[in-house]
């Protein structure tokens, strides 16, 4: 809210020098009945100001998903598809409060055009799936509607092999766990087998290599539920080594 006072001005000329903005908008505002003199809201640019108090109400301004120009690998490029290498520390798409810095804003600065929407964590220009912000792996993104749809598909038909590798703190043991994920029945921000609205979720692990405690893992799952292999690596009480969410900090990860 902007407050402020003036004398013989013009209504929308006082809103446009008192919040900043240009006189059109300033008359919008005012047509919006975000301008209240005195007790009264009032309509009319034209009014002429005695001294009152204004009281001025602006939109809450949506949070704007700029382009960046951010060095991302890119592993595989063709007419239908890009395939990137996503590094670790880096977010697949904007989340609440978190609008820059993810492959999208690179996306956006370099291969799609500026998109609408009413989140900013909508806007996901080509994205079919996504890499947690600590993982790092390649990622493939559709570069027109065509090509958004037979990859949606694949994923949705599961004929899209994943494969992750990961170092866990423990030794999981080995084949198929199908455990439902659901939410954590108190910290909110974590998943849980079991937990909350649970959901069908299979992994299958397969240990490559092994050193003292620790070891070398296979993952490949086989549905897509959000952390899946870490919750599924912790309820084999082998987590993934410096995972401080579902396991604890390792002086071995920086």
């Amino acid at each position: 809210m902007v407050r402020f006072r003036m004398e013989g001005v013009r209504l929308d000329q006082a809103v446009a020098e008192a919040c900043g903005v240009s006189r059109s908008r300033a008359q919008e505002w005012i047509a919006q009945g975000r301008v209240q003199v005195g007790e009264k809201v009032v309509e009319k640019p034209s009014y002429r100001l005695k001294g009152e108090e204004v009281l001025v109400v602006p939109p809450e301004e949506k949070p704007f998903v700029a382009p960046q120009d951010l060095a991302i690998p890119v592993l595989y490029e063709d007419e239908d598809l890009l395939v990137l290498n996503k590094p670790a520390g880096l977010l697949t798409h904007p989340a609440p409060g978190v609008y820059t810095g993810t492959v999208v804003n690179a996306l956006l600065g370099r291969y799609f055009p500026l998109q609408e929407a009413e989140r900013p964590e909508e806007v996901r220009p080509g994205i079919v799936h996504r890499l947690d912000k600590d993982t790092s792996g390649v990622l493939v993104v559709a570069k027109h509607g065509g090509a958004l749809e037979a990859l949606a598909r694949a994923f949705r038909d599961r004929l899209v092999m994943k494969r992750y590798l990961a170092l866990t703190e423990g030794h999981p043991q080995e084949g198929t766990l199908i455990a439902p994920i659901g939410r954590h029945p108190v910290e909110r921000h974590k998943m849980h087998v079991g937990g909350i609205a649970p959901r069908y979720a299979e992994t299958e692990f397969r240990i490559l290599a092994t050193a003292g405690p620790y070891a070398l893992v296979e993952a490949r799952p086989h549905t897509g539920r959000t952390h899946q292999i870490r919750v599924h690596l912790k309820y084999l009480r082998a987590p993934i080594l410096g995972d401080e969410l579902y396991g604890r900090p390792s002086p071995h990860i920086p």
